[in-house]
């Protein structure tokens, strides 16, 4: 566990749909989420790659600080927090990119960073299923359904 505390750490989400053919090693971090440990960050995106899927870094660094000193619990409530905060977000990965260990008056404290990373097959980052054509909406019904059927038709 003592290697979890360095940049480009790989947390995964237990139910994330991964290649068949793709192996990786991991133990249970937290709830829900796997540590990677056979390979590091530039290797397991080459062997995403590999396969065709993709595995997209979205943009945005979290960060969160917690009290405490530089122990393997202590990093599980940073990124408990860091995970808290993009609740409503649909990723299934997270890289821990900087963890710093300091003092401020004698007090220990952590502050981690960590950027949302994304596993899947596609191309577009948005799921098809959740893709949702949105028109602008119409006083009469019957004049939007006419538009989304010229729209539909001329593509």
């Amino acid at each position: 566990m003592s290697d979890t505390n360095s940049a480009g750490t790989i947390l995964i989400k237990e139910d994330t749909c991964l290649p068949a053919n793709l192996s990786i090693e991991s133990e249970t971090f937290l709830p829900g989420w796997r540590v990677v440990k056979s390979v590091d960050r530039s290797t397991l995106a080459r062997n995403i790659e590999g396969v065709k899927w993709n595995f997209f870094y979205l943009a945005g660094e979290i960060r969160a600080t917690v009290l405490g000193r530089n122990q393997p619990g202590t990093l599980r409530t940073a990124v408990k927090c860091v995970l808290a905060k993009q609740e409503g977000q649909k990723f299934n990965s997270l890289e821990i990119t900087n963890v710093v260990s300091k003092r401020f008056l004698g007090i220990p404290f952590m502050r981690v960073t960590a950027h949302a990373r994304h596993i899947q097959q596609g191309m577009g980052l948005v799921p098809a299923k959740d893709f949702v054509l949105r028109m602008p909406a119409a006083p009469n019904g019957e004049v939007a359904t006419k538009q989304y059927v010229a729209l539909v038709s001329s593509t």
